[in-house]
């Protein structure tokens, strides 16, 4: 199983984006799992639900830190290119652009997992592409050089 599938596959298992696709890379990196679920637990729905950053690309960043950081000149350049890369395959970075015409609300509690929220919102696609697109940027082995 590749990473985007891991990724795809946690958001099924009802992780939010930004846990999913961060917890496809954290245990390459030795980060616990349940670590990285409470690290990137706050990231999912746009931030908190804010609808604002999209969880698929807060959960790459993540990655990406523990790829390329800590120092910020050597991640930012990643994280560039990991957005501008994102945007332009999935028309925007921001959540409630991405979910426009989902039904998606701001705010409150996270929506039940049914079968309805899965036809009508592309996250599951999103956390794989993020995902897909990380990997492109951790050598072949997925270890830290």
């Amino acid at each position: 199983m590749n990473r985007g599938e891991k990724a795809a596959g946690l958001f099924l298992e009802g992780h939010n984006c930004s846990q999913s696709v961060f917890g496809a890379f954290a245990g390459e990196f030795g980060v616990d799992s349940v670590l990285a679920r409470k690290l990137s637990s706050g990231l999912g729905g746009g931030v908190g639900r804010t609808r604002e950053v999209c969880g698929a690309v807060t959960g790459g960043v993540l990655a990406l830190g523990l790829k390329f950081g800590p120092e910020k000149n050597d991640v930012y350049p990643a994280v560039q290119r990991f957005c501008e890369r994102f945007k332009s395959v999935a028309g925007s970075v921001v959540c409630r652009e991405l979910l426009s015409g989902t039904g998606a609300d701001c705010g409150g509690v996270a929506a039940e997992r049914t079968a309805e929220y899965y036809r009508r919102r592309p996250c599951a696609e999103l956390v794989r592409l993020a995902a897909e697109i990380v990997s492109e940027y951790v050598d072949e082995d997925g270890k830290v050089r």
